[in-house]
């Protein structure tokens, strides 16, 4: 990914945001409907796919770091980018308790 621990967290930010609205689009028209035996198995995936794209946000900069030897400059791009991303989490979690998400 990226050596910026901005760009990984937003990154990681827009791939949580595109997954949750193509899954609110996608099943708005399901709302009626009973579940079927494919609503696990696509969660399922969905949860297998992100677990990857997450890894790779997060983890693949500091272990080629860590890789070249640079194993302090890995873990500070790694704890910076968690970091930031917790800042993020809590940011979006006071919007939402506060009440501007309704």
């Amino acid at each position: 990914m990226s050596k910026n621990p901005i760009i990984n967290a937003l990154s990681a930010s827009a791939y949580i945001i595109l997954v949750v609205s193509v899954m609110t689009f996608v099943t708005q028209p399901l709302k009626n409907k009973p579940d079927t035996f494919f609503a696990p198995i696509t969660a399922l995936f969905v949860f297998t796919l992100s677990a990857a794209v997450m890894a790779f946000l997060f983890f693949y900069q500091p272990f080629l770091l860590f890789i070249e030897g640079k194993k302090k400059e890995a873990v500070n791009l790694f704890v910076k980018t968690v970091g930031i991303f917790a800042i993020m989490t809590a940011v979006v979690l006071i919007l939402l308790f506060s009440g501007v998400f309704k």
